[in-house]
């Protein structure tokens, strides 16, 4: 595909295009896909493709950005803020421990981050959708309970960052390293329990 900035063009064939492109990056990776094998996987012709995104870097950028846009509101949207503290705060770490864990967030996340350096723009799009979204969203919950009282916060960017470090805590490392896709029950409730009891001792209000 060409090399460039431009604008995305949104129609019909759209979402096929997204979903053809999300399986063969997936697959082969940023460099590794091709547009031939992307069109196919789509099942639109090369033009089609071409005129949705003239750039392969857009076409990965915006697969990045719709998964994690659909994700965070996924969790958003169940989020009950009238359950307790360590309630809120065990359902968001037991949720955001899911997303960690799945093997296609862990894929995207390693091209990202490879293709960073190459392409900035990937990596502040990814960035910009993904942990700094989540900073936003995990802060507006937090907020809610410094309200009431239940919560002595002074920086809730830094807490809210904070939290997310704690719930990526083991099972990250063994998924990036050691290319583990599968995590029992209780491995994912021994890093959530530790990472609201971690959290608490640091910014309940007893």
């Amino acid at each position: 595909m060409p090399d460039g900035d431009q604008d995305i063009k949104r129609g019909r064939k759209f979402e096929q295009v997204i979903e053809g492109a999300r399986e063969v990056f997936l697959r082969d990776g940023f460099d590794g896909a091709s547009v031939d094998d992307i069109a196919k996987a789509a099942g639109v012709s090369k033009a089609t493709l071409y005129s949705y995104f003239p750039d392969k870097r857009l076409l990965f950028m915006e697969v990045a950005r719709i998964e994690c846009q659909v994700q965070a509101e996924n969790i958003s949207s169940r989020v009950d803020l009238k359950l307790s503290l360590p309630d809120m705060l065990n359902f968001a770490a037991r949720e955001f421990i899911e997303i960690l864990t799945r093997p296609f967030n862990r894929r995207m996340y390693r091209m990202c981050v490879a293709e960073a350096e190459r392409f900035p723009a990937v990596g502040e799009q990814f960035y910009t959708c993904g942990p700094s979204n989540g900073r936003m969203k995990i802060g507006k919950f937090l907020k809610k309970y410094v309200e009431r009282g239940e919560l002595a916060i002074e920086d809730i960017d830094l807490a809210a960052d904070q939290f997310e470090m704690l719930c990526k805590a083991d099972i990250v490392d063994r998924g990036l390293f050691l290319n583990q896709s599968e995590f029992t029950d209780a491995e994912k409730k021994r890093v959530a329990d530790g990472a609201v009891e971690m959290f608490l001792a640091r910014y309940g209000v007893k």
